[in-house]
């Protein structure tokens, strides 16, 4: 295929500073929980997205010192560290990438888990968080070796092979930018005060950076220009212009957003496509040098837009990135109907902070890259003779066809639905999952493009299909189903009272079967289908009282950076919001609710309750094929059985889209003897004597 030409400028090598990109696709720094604990996974991603195209392939933070500890993510606090580096900026230069590296301390904003250090901030301020402790005020000598660990640590990324070294000052999150905020940087010396004060630090740590490996490397500062909230922080049309405007020709770029992350990380559910535009747009007014932003790009059009229009240089991605590192060779080589699209979920910011190796719904591959060889695009063509018959369409029906069809098997894929897709069609026509749809849409198509796969909607798999199919293997992909008996992880036991009043499970407001009048919201499951399924109830005009036995709103959203909007969108539509609650019991026309803690019951008046609780799976054919003697298995031409996706056990969609995909790479799902992946383990160093008086001869008891 030949890329129209309106895409060429996508493709235009810009330099910066002392090093040149290729071209305009930049992945921002981004975090992905593996780090320095699974240096070996995060080198092999980083490399992949530079295999894909990606002009520049930046680090997540790396922390300089252990006075500024985040606990999981890289670090450059001496010599020491740069050895893992160095093996992800030699795999990035393979294909021709430069590499970048966000030097960060994160001041009042972490707790030293590790260290055990007392953080240190501009003033004196609580830490953030949820443990005890108080971060100092530095003084002069403090800031005089900050700006000295930094140094180093410049010096040290420049050793291990990085192009690009970051000054962190974004997010809210940095001692860098905590010296330009007024809120927290009550200082009354050369460093507070007047904005010029509060930004000498950052001035300062350009130059110390730029003096030190400026000649070779580019130093980059990441900045966020406006915090979303007013007056009482940086806005793009006040100080964030200002501080721009001030340093604007000192860096070789800048990589320019919105604060918090919980902003620049927003979810499809509240922000469209290139969302931050509106807020930095004015940058390249008023810098000569580079800049780069993001917005969830995902569109060739949205891109050119940007460079065209004046707002960017580069295309900064993180999440579309993840969802498909291959992005920019697609684009360049015209396959546009090939782009796996980002749908801006969050999966991978959850568990990055759950701190877990990350994944992605839309990619199954991410994370994988090392410990199980996976490739985003490549895979191991068929080994075996098998044919294999796929009993559902939902998301890991679809992704264990696509990638067994790319492998060359010969599949059949039916599904009972006329409209295939399962669970990610209907859960993408409910208020803010429009997105969820690209999961379905990117399968169809690369499933209508191989001959080797075919469709049957329409046709529900029951044991007779299995003996008709005559294939040897048979995945059950028919999902699960949404209980409507209250039990969840709360109640571990039925609830009383049921059958006095009208109950509705998400699967009955999917179908079109509706609620009315008041209307009682039981949230056991605390993600996203709870509070969908509230606001779908109060646009047909429902009344919602929404109960949860957490103490927020939909708390697994803290993971996917959205809770503050959740709950915020909850109070803002529901009648009533109840946290630390739960429906205990039912009778005609009342809901009983009761406090988690003390017990004590409330009455409300309800005309029916909707429960959004767990799921158990339907695995009824999986049960009945398994009661096959070995001679009706022959007989039929079966040869194994397997559970994929829901069926095997409910969870997110990006769980089912891997567990589909494992299905796909290695025929199988169940459970093995042996560990199905590669594995990092600690080196000890013994190098160092142990202090006098330690236990070095063993655990004492």
């Amino acid at each position: 295929m030949v890329r129209p030409a309106r895409y060429d400028i996508l493709f235009e090598p810009v330099r910066i500073g002392p090093v040149t990109a290729k071209n305009r696709f930049y992945q921002v720094p981004h975090c992905n929980g593996m780090g320095r604990a699974y240096p070996s996974s995060m080198a092999a991603m980083r490399a992949v997205k530079a295999e894909g195209g990606w002009g520049v392939v930046c680090s997540e933070q790396c922390d300089i010192h252990h006075s500024g500890n985040h606990q999981r993510e890289i670090r450059l606090w001496d010599a020491k560290d740069i050895p893992y580096l160095a093996k992800a900026t030699d795999l990035i230069h393979e294909h021709g990438a430069l590499a970048g590296v966000e030097l960060a301390h994160n001041g009042a904003h972490v707790s030293n888990l590790e260290s055990r250090t007392v953080p240190i901030a501009p003033s004196v301020e609580a830490t953030r968080g949820i443990f005890p402790g108080t971060a100092r005020a530095m003084d002069k000598g403090d800031i005089r070796a900050f700006r000295r660990w930094h140094r180093e640590a410049a010096l040290n990324a420049r050793r291990a092979g990085f192009d690009i070294v970051y000054i962190y000052a974004g997010h809210d999150m940095t001692l860098p930018v905590n010296f330009l905020s007024r809120r927290r940087n009550q200082r009354t010396d050369e460093y507070g005060g007047s904005l010029e004060n509060r930004a000498r630090l950052l001035r300062e740590l350009i130059e110390d950076t730029k003096e030190a490996v400026g000649d070779t490397c580019a130093v980059a500062v990441r900045f966020s220009v406006d915090e979303l909230m007013g007056e009482r922080g940086f806005t793009a049309d006040g100080e964030g212009y200002d501080v721009v405007e001030m340093l604007a020709e000192l860096p070789d770029l800048w990589d320019v957003n919105v604060s918090n992350f919980d902003n620049d990380g927003a979810t499809a559910r509240f922000t469209d496509e290139g969302y931050q535009e509106q807020y930095v747009k004015f940058v390249k007014s008023v810098t000569t040098k580079p800049v780069v932003g993001v917005g969830r790009f995902t569109s060739p059009d949205t891109m050119v837009s940007m460079i065209r229009g004046g707002t960017l240089d580069f295309i900064g991605a993180a999440r579309p990135s993840i969802a498909d590192p291959f992005l920019p060779r697609k684009i360049e080589e015209g396959r546009f109907d090939d782009i796996r699209e980002c749908i801006g979920c969050n999966i991978c910011v959850a568990y990055d902070r759950a701190g877990a190796p990350f994944r992605c719904t839309q990619n199954p591959t991410t994370g994988e890259e090392w410990r199980r060889g996976w490739h985003p695009e490549k895979i191991e063509v068929r080994t075996t003779n098998d044919t294999v018959l796929i009993a559902g369409a939902g998301p890991a029906g679809l992704e264990a066809a696509r990638a067994l069809g790319q492998r060359g098997y010969s599949v059949i894929l039916a599904d009972s639905n006329r409209e295939l897709g399962g669970r990610v069609t209907r859960e993408s026509r409910l208020p803010g999952l429009g997105t969820y749809a690209r999961i379905r849409d990117w399968r169809l198509q690369q499933l209508r493009s191989m001959r080797n796969v075919q469709l049957l909607p329409g046709n529900e798999v029951t044991a007779d299909l299995v003996r008709e199919a005559e294939c040897s293997l048979v995945a059950v992909a028919t999902g699960a189903g949404w209980r409507r008996d209250g039990v969840g992880r709360h109640h571990l036991a039925p609830l009383a009272g049921l059958d006095r009043l009208p109950v509705f499970t998400p699967d009955d407001i999917m179908d079109g079967r509706l609620p009315a009048g008041k209307v009682v919201l039981f949230d056991d499951d605390h993600y996203y289908m709870a509070t969908v399924l509230a606001e779908r109830l109060v646009t047909e005009g429902c009344e919602v009282t929404f109960v949860t036995p957490e103490s927020m709103v939909a708390a697994f959203t803290q993971y996917t950076a959205e809770q503050r909007r959740v709950g915020r969108r909850m109070l803002e539509l529901c009648a009533s919001v109840h946290t630390s609650t739960a429906l205990s019991r039912t009778e005609a026309g009342t809901a009983h609710l009761a406090c988690v803690y003390t017990g004590r019951e409330t009455a409300v008046q309800a005309d029916a309750v909707v429960l959004a609780t767990s799921m158990v799976p339907r695995d009824g054919l999986y049960h009945e094929l398994g009661q096959w003697t070995p001679e009706e298995m022959a007989q039929a031409g079966v040869r194994k059985v397997v559970r994929i996706g829901d069926c095997l056990g409910p969870g997110i969609i990006a769980a089912a889209v891997h567990s589909g995909h494992l299905f796909a790479r290695t025929l199988d799902t169940g459970l093995t003897d042996w560990t199905p992946y590669r594995r990092e383990n600690v080196e000890l160093d013994w190098d160092q004597p142990f202090p006098a008086g330690s236990a070095d001869a063993g655990v004492g008891v």
